[in-house]
């Protein structure tokens, strides 16, 4: 996205925010956002909100570490070979449990399927559920808890079943 365009929706979403509106959708050309300030409310197919993960192979020893200056990761943690990679849909704060105080949605060692809802992302009092995307083991979490992730950051590691 280019960086007027960012300006652009970080502008909407701020402005939408301080609104009396409940929900904004806004479509232009292929771009389509559905933006409301209800959790429970449906997404843009009319069913919850789900966001795709993307799988990508991670070698031996590589360790998490993001690019973007302004997102914060665990320390270093060594990725498995052939673990999938669940990554953030887009920049925004990173929630391991549903709310305050609540047990976290998954730990290390556990079993998940496709979709699992491993946490949450928030931006602008939008919440988006991460799901794994896949079925296997938690192998890592790499990003702390009320961090501030990238979009595409690596996530969690999933050791496929």
């Amino acid at each position: 996205m280019a960086k007027d365009n960012f300006t652009d929706l970080e502008q909407l979403l701020a402005e939408f925010e301080a609104s009396d509106l409940t929900e904004l959708h806004v479509r232009h050309g292929d771009l389509e956002i559905f933006l409301s300030k209800d959790a429970d409310a449906a997404g843009l197919g009319g069913g919850p909100v789900q966001v795709s993960t993307a799988k990508a192979p991670v070698k031996a020893g590589k360790a998490a570490n993001p690019s973007a200056a302004t997102a914060s990761a665990a320390p270093a943690v060594e990725i498995p070979e052939g673990a999938v990679i669940v990554r953030a849909p887009y920049l925004g704060t990173f929630y391991r449990s549903p709310k305050p105080g609540a047990p976290s949605y998954v730990e290390i060692g556990q079993d998940v399927s496709d979709e699992t809802e491993m946490c949450l992302v928030e931006v602008m009092k939008l919440f988006t559920a991460v799901r794994a995307g896949c079925s296997g083991k938690v192998a890592a979490i790499l990003v702390d808890d009320g961090a501030m992730v990238s979009a595409d950051q690596p996530l969690f590691a999933v050791m496929p079943a």
